[in-house]
C-alpha cells in the first residue's frame, strides 16, 4: 500500500504542475481556450487571476514533492488536504469537473497515505 500510496501523491503532484503551466502559460492561448471553453475576449480578460490561481497549484505541486522528497507522511497528509478542499470549494462554486479533476485524486492519494504503514525508522542513538 505505501507504493501505491508514492505513486498516487506524485500523480496528484504532476496533475497539479500541469495546471501550473496551464494556467500560467496556456491560459491566453488557443490550446487553453480550447481545454476550458473559453472566448478569447474571456482569457484575456481573467488571465491575470488565472496565472496567480496557477501559481498556487504550484505551491501545492511543490508541497506533495515536498513530502516525497522527505517521506514526511505529514507533509504530504497536509498538502492533499488542502487539494481536497481547493478540489471541493471549485466544485461547488466554479465548476463541478474540479470535483472530479482536483479533488478525486487528492482524496484518493490522501486515503492511501493514511492508510499506509509508514516507514519504518531507525531509533537515534
Amino acid at each position: 500500500m505505501r507504493m501505491i500510496s508514492l505513486l498516487l501523491v506524485a500523480f496528484v503532484a504532476l496533475i497539479h504542475v500541469g495546471f501550473l503551466v496551464l494556467e500560467m502559460f496556456y491560459w491566453n492561448h488557443p490550446l487553453g481556450r480550447q481545454i476550458f471553453n473559453m472566448t478569447p475576449e474571456v482569457s484575456a480578460s481573467s488571465a491575470i487571476l488565472a496565472a496567480n490561481q496557477g501559481l498556487y497549484n504550484g505551491f501545492l505541486a511543490a508541497g506533495l514533492i515536498w513530502g516525497l522528497v522527505t517521506g514526511r507522511r505529514d507533509v504530504k497528509v497536509f498538502f492533499l488536504a488542502c487539494v481536497v478542499a481547493a478540489g471541493v470549494y471549485g466544485g461547488l462554486t466554479a465548476k463541478m469537473s474540479i470535483l472530479y479533476t482536483q479533488g478525486l485524486p487528492g482524496l484518493l492519494a490522501l486515503l492511501a497515505v493514511l492508510s499506509a504503514r509508514p516507514a519504518r525508522t531507525r531509533p537515534h542513538l
